[in-house]
């Protein structure tokens, strides 16, 4: 039997869901992100719900599979609002290799083209995380800066690399 497989956006009233999904992601999988299950403890939702601001999930038979946010980066700042920021990508390890990761970019990427004001995606990624760096140039995604130490876990530096993918 085939796995139903739905796109969903996630909403603020759903924060227990997502910090439960997220918090288990940040544990599994420490050193692929730029924070630890104590940062993300007593955070908010990460979007807004709005157009601009969301947050999308992958359901595999009504269990959350995988999260990402976007939300545009100049929300207070006019000279920046033209640029969105993609992050808090995360598939559970139980889900990989489904493709998940490729249908929530995807639904992101064709909801952010909608909004005709936003002209660039950015996004951060370790360096040594390859099979993400991979994932996000399948998309057109480019690395436009390096930067080494970026980020420094239980005496262990990470490489973080910024990528953009323009539209305009």
């Amino acid at each position: 039997m085939k796995n139903i497989i739905a796109i969903l956006e996630i909403r603020s009233e759903q924060l227990s869901l997502y910090k439960q999904f997220f918090m288990a992601g940040l544990m599994a999988d420490e050193e692929s992100f730029r924070m630890t299950p104590a940062d993300d403890i007593n955070l908010s939702f990460p979007t807004k719900d709005k157009e601009d601001s969301f947050t999308l999930g992958a359901f595999v038979d009504n269990e959350l599979a995988g999260v990402v946010s976007f939300a545009r980066e100049g929300i207070d700042r006019e000279k920046l609002r033209h640029k969105g920021l993609l992050f808090r990508m995360l598939v559970a390890r139980k889900f990989r290799g489904q493709g998940l990761a490729n249908k929530l970019i995807e639904e992101l990427l064709a909801r952010v083209k909608k909004i005709d004001t936003i002209e660039q995606i950015n996004l951060t990624v370790i360096a040594g995380n390859k099979t993400a760096k991979t994932l996000y140039e399948k998309f057109g995604f480019e690395t436009f800066s390096v930067e080494h130490h970026a980020t420094k876990w239980k005496g262990k530096y990470f490489t973080e690399e910024q990528m953009v993918l323009r539209f305009k």
